[in-house]
């Protein structure tokens, strides 16, 4: 089957404040859940805040390291799902049911089928 990952863009600038994001957490173990109880997770995590990034670049052989993410941006990527699906659609009624989909983005992408 194939794997599609849901990226969960949220804005950069309006936050939900801790107590906000502690009300949030029970949808999203649901869902989750939901997702394993339906066999289609295969990975999924929430990431920390954009200021905790580090960007690495090398170029022209030099490696440059900087704190903080590489562009400014109106949104930044809090999250991911991995799922195992048929077809872009049930990917997207996944993406639906998301409780970020009330507030975020969410970008659905099929994984690359890379020979090893």
């Amino acid at each position: 089957m194939p794997q599609y990952m849901m990226l969960i863009y949220g804005s950069a600038e309006n936050r939900q404040t801790p107590q906000e994001m502690q009300a949030e957490l029970p949808k999203w173990f649901a869902y989750t859940q939901a997702l394993q109880d339906a066999g289609v997770m295969v990975a999924g995590d929430a990431l920390q805040t954009i200021e905790t990034a580090t960007t690495v670049r090398v170029r022209d052989g030099e490696t440059l390291i900087t704190d903080g993410p590489f562009a400014d941006t109106k949104e930044s990527l809090g999250g991911y799902y991995i799922i195992d699906v048929p077809s872009i659609d049930e990917a997207i009624e996944w993406a639906v049911r998301s409780p970020a989909a009330r507030f975020a983005t969410i970008d659905v992408r099929p994984l690359a089928d890379v020979p090893r």
